[in-house]
């Protein structure tokens, strides 16, 4: 994407910031701190790098309000309430103005059931599926081969990437973004073990997912045996996570990498879960609690806290013995020394 603006302009893109410093250059890249050069623009996200503000060569830097330094020549800092979110509106602003997004309309190629009804304003893109009785709803967009099974309802500007799957009688919500792999409705993992065989027991509910949630590449949500899956408004869930049948997330969870949460869990309001951890089914994680990377989760959570390690138990209690597990060769040590000591009496 080519663009350039004035620190003016960046400003006005913002709506507010307090600026030091002057430059000549436009702002025709954005890069890291460490990496950019004459006309990009970079920020300090984590105050761990605010030592590579002074070095930087970044003709226009955002700094948190609070940063205690001056620019160089040819540098100008911005100080703002957010740098990230900063950024991400610059971002947004730039999309907006360089990128358009596929054409409005149904390609030649996509096969449509005569049923199903879809907008004018939505785009259903080449090699498309969409099955009877379904709704698609005003600004959706459904990228190359994108699938989308019997009765299923998408909201207003949701946004699937190619390759995403729909199954049958799922809800999408508005401004729903499902990336690439995406299958939403495959059938939960249920079996009923009859004289040793396992026998498949019909999974028959349905898959929700409420406004504003974003879905990652290659996950898989599973339909809930019966009644239903549901993924809570605001939501973000990262590639490569399994939701298994019957979970139900709150409002504004955050959901790592190579996560997998067992059937029947439920998550309260605004819980983060860290990368590879595993949940078992029938539990309860309260709202706001955060539970740390690879963690293994096999009893209920209070709400507010905060869990690790396998099981999954208070992070400062973990940390604790983590400090004293490193003290354990020395005190073997000392053990064996008392006991020749013992001996030789």
């Amino acid at each position: 994407m080519q663009f350039a603006f004035t620190p003016e302009e960046i400003l006005e893109i913002l709506g507010e910031g307090q600026t030091e410093g002057n430059t000549e250059e436009k702002v025709v890249g954005i890069a890291s701190l460490d990496e950019a050069l004459p006309g990009d623009l970079s920020f300090l996200g984590n105050r761990k790098y605010r030592k590579e503000v002074s070095l930087t060569k970044a003709s226009v830097v955002l700094l948190p309000d609070d940063f205690v330094g001056s620019p160089r020549e040819n540098q100008i800092f911005l100080r703002i309430s957010s740098p990230s979110h900063a950024l991400a509106r610059i971002c947004e602003y730039i999309e907006e103005k360089t990128w358009h997004g596929p054409a409005v309309g149904i390609h030649d190629s996509a096969v449509v059931d005569p049923s199903a009804t879809i907008d004018p304003s939505a785009s259903i893109g080449p090699l498309c599926v969409v099955e009877a009785d379904t709704n698609i709803g005003p600004g959706t967009v459904l990228e190359a081969q994108v699938f989308i099974g019997h009765a299923t309802q998408l909201g207003r500007d949701c946004w699937l990437k190619p390759h995403v799957t729909v199954a049958s009688h799922c809800l999408i919500g508005d401004r729903v973004r499902l990336h690439s792999g995406v299958v939403v409705g495959s059938d939960g993992f249920g079996y009923s073990t009859i004289e040793g065989k396992h026998l498949k027991e019909p999974q028959i509910g349905r898959v929700v997912i409420e406004n504003d949630v974003e879905i990652g590449a290659n996950c898989c949500l599973d339909r809930a045996r019966f009644s239903e899956t549901r993924i809570g408004e605001g939501t973000k869930i990262d590639n490569l996570v399994q939701i298994g049948h019957n979970v139900v997330t709150g409002r504004h969870c955050l959901i790592v990498s190579q996560a997998g949460i067992s059937g029947s869990t439920t998550l309260g309001d605004h819980v983060i879960v860290g990368g590879q951890v595993g949940m078992v089914g029938h539990i309860k994680i309260g709202s706001g609690s955060r539970i740390g990377a690879q963690a293994g989760v096999n009893c209920d959570i209070e709400p507010g806290s905060y869990v690790t390690d396998t099981p999954a138990y208070s992070y400062i209690q973990a940390r604790k013995i983590e400090v004293l597990k490193r003290r354990l060769p020395d005190l073997f040590k000392r053990v064996a020394n008392l006991e020749e000591l013992v001996d030789a009496q």
